[in-house]
């Protein structure tokens, strides 16, 4: 069995203003929403770490400094614990960023959309391969999806994109990829954004995980606007395409559309059925309530 690789770079794009949760969102970033008790973003520098990410690039905007806040250390509120004698709770505060972690934090400009954003990030990344994760899509899995992409990645040595079937009549809320042939890893044809069912490829939508080449970040420089005069992180896949292989990866695991109030709210439940403390508790009111 191969390898995995170090992929030591995770891109998150969080300059977004979140304003379907408004006005929850006015003051506090969408992806420090919490489920149970943990932010959106802690769950996706979570999974970013288990599958070996080191330097961890946050793409910001305005609004954004509970997240740099949320990774910092906090004495104060450590001395405050640990003179209360909760040592559980300091051991929490620890957890959230390991010590080998390191964060860096790059200001979007302007709202230029998921493209521009990756392409902020060219400094930080360098010349390697690196993952980006949209914290909107919280995906529940034995194994992180990014540590399964990575899996592909050791085996292909290409770009990964996370993907999954969706209902034809929601293509024009996705990019949407056709593939080579079916099965869990197929190499993309072409890939397109938010096509109209009538005019879409397949039904097979790209969700927030990525495991990007370098290269794409040339393309991404070059590319005008596209869909809602915004860079496309697909426009630069479909450019990318032309030169080198991308593969759809099918991933294990169930996601949950958190940037939606709906599926925020299905996610809030279905982890509180999973956490150790509250799940059977939190089981029983659901069963008894009237």
């Amino acid at each position: 069995m191969a390898k995995r690789p170090l992929i030591e770079t995770a891109v998150f794009p969080v300059a977004g203003r979140g304003t379907r949760f408004l006005p929850a969102t006015k003051a506090s970033p969408k992806e420090m929403l919490p489920v149970v008790d943990k932010p959106l973003i802690q769950y996706a520098v979570e999974e970013a770490l288990a599958a070996g990410a080191r330097r961890l690039v946050f793409i910001t905007g305005a609004s954004k400094r509970a997240i740099e806040d949320h990774f910092d250390s906090d004495q104060e509120l450590e001395n405050l614990l640990k003179s209360q004698g909760k040592s559980d709770l300091v051991k929490q505060l620890h957890s959230v960023l390991p010590s080998y972690a390191t964060c860096i934090y790059i200001r979007q400009p302007a709202p230029l959309g998921l493209g521009h954003a990756v392409l902020c990030a060219r400094p930080a990344v360098g010349n390697e391969p690196f993952f980006v994760h949209l914290a909107d899509d919280l995906i529940a899995a034995d194994e992180p999806v990014l540590a399964q992409m990575a899996d592909v990645y050791s085996h292909k040595r290409a770009s990964v994109i996370g993907c999954e079937p969706v209902p034809r009549q929601d293509t024009d809320k996705y990019g949407i990829v056709a593939v080579e042939a079916t099965g869990g890893t197929a190499r993309i044809r072409s890939i397109v954004e938010k096509p109209k069912p009538d005019k879409a490829p397949s039904n097979l939508a790209v969700v927030g995980r990525y495991l990007l080449s370098p290269a794409i970040f040339e393309h991404l420089a070059q590319i005008g606007r596209g869909a809602g005069g915004e860079i496309q992180l697909t426009d630069g896949i479909a450019r990318l395409l032309q030169e080198e292989a991308v593969y759809a990866y099918r991933f294990s695991g169930k996601r949950y559309d958190c940037g939606s109030k709906l599926g925020y709210m299905k996610a809030s439940v279905e982890f509180a059925l999973r956490h150790s403390e509250l799940g059977s508790d939190f089981a029983a009111y659901l069963k008894n309530r009237s």
